[in-house]
């Protein structure tokens, strides 16, 4: 944080648009951790703007290393929770770390299986060449038997 933001951090606090230019985190995102509860009530002015501690720097830079790692923004809000309560979540952390990364080494062995099966499914095309079918035949056709790949069951949310 610069020398002019720390001594504004110190006296007034910081307005939320100081603090998503300091962190490199948006305004609208800023908002949101609050509703969440990842950053707590900003105090707030007459003209109702929000006010931050410049603790506040430290907890974002906290949350993006921890989605950097992998960790979701219930997960953050667990292991905050945990050390507000004056507990220690490292022990927390390495078993969901754990689980994450044994959850990483199944997804990686699905998508080797479905690349595999991809790939023998594209020579087969390969060979056929064009197909008849009602709108395509090798689809139509195809004994390609993974019905989702494990990219698509990620971006629906199934995910550790």
């Amino acid at each position: 944080m610069s020398k002019a933001l720390e001594t504004r951090a110190a006296g007034r606090g910081l307005r939320i648009g100081e603090v998503a230019k300091a962190s490199g985190v948006g305004v609208e995102t800023l908002r949101f951790y609050e509703r969440r509860g990842l950053l707590g009530r900003p105090r707030r002015t007459g003209g109702n703007y929000r006010v931050y501690d410049e603790e506040v720097l430290e907890r974002l830079a906290f949350i993006k290393r921890a989605q950097a790692v992998g960790f979701t923004l219930d997960e953050i809000g667990e292991i905050l929770a945990e050390s507000a309560g004056g507990r220690l979540p490292c022990r927390h952390v390495r078993e969901a770390a754990r689980r994450k990364l044994e959850e990483l080494d199944r997804r990686l062995s699905e998508l080797r299986r479905y690349r595999s099966e991809l790939a023998r499914t594209l020579r087969e095309w390969d060979e056929r060449g064009e197909e008849e079918g009602s709108i395509c035949g090798l689809i139509e056709h195809s004994t390609l038997t993974s019905p989702e790949p494990p990219a698509r069951a990620w971006r629906k949310g199934r995910h550790v």
